[in-house]
């Protein structure tokens, strides 16, 4: 296998953590990163050699992401993909990080996806301002317009969901 080939397959972690964070669905997020990387080995030439791929790669599964999202609107299907049946069983919580990962992961789930992707590109994946604004296609000030725009709806989501967990109800 020549080096670019191994480069690529070094990147599938990240690719399956990002595609399941944006779409919560492991069967969809599996797929997602099974059409970036078919798209990527056909587009090899487009790729120089010497960089790491994975902003390229990045870059190809955000416009795939996009794409797939347009189709969802044009068929007036719902944007939310459904949950797992793992994550729909109810479990009682073992910790507090426990509730507290649940909880964020939701909120991340009910904002934009493009507050979503942008977020997800600058706090998880680790890129830079300027290299998360490269890959989705938009310019740096939109990208931080994003992120501070999802932060704040994360905020109020979360609070909102805290607020929520300290109500008892008191019976008479």
């Amino acid at each position: 296998m020549d080096d670019r080939k191994a480069a690529i397959l070094a990147e599938i972690p990240r690719l399956r953590r990002y595609a399941r964070a944006l779409l919560r669905n492991r069967d969809a997020a599996d797929d997602l990163v099974q059409d970036s990387l078919e798209r990527a080995l056909l587009r090899m030439d487009n790729w120089r050699t010497g960089d790491s791929p994975r902003r390229w790669l990045f870059t190809i599964m955000h416009h795939l992401f996009v794409d797939q999202m347009r189709k969802v609107k044009r068929r007036g299907e719902t944007a939310m993909l459904p949950i797992d049946t793992s994550e729909a069983m109810s479990q009682p919580a073992h910790q507090a990080e426990d509730v507290a990962s649940r909880e964020i992961l939701d909120a991340l789930q009910a904002i934009s996806p493009d507050r979503r992707a942008a977020i997800l590109m600058v706090a998880v994946e680790g890129f830079s301002y300027a290299e998360a604004a490269n890959v989705l296609g938009v310019p740096a000030g939109t990208l931080m317009s994003r992120i501070a725009r999802g932060r704040d709806e994360l905020r109020s989501l979360l609070d909102d969901g805290a607020r929520r967990r300290s109500i008892r109800v008191v019976e008479p």
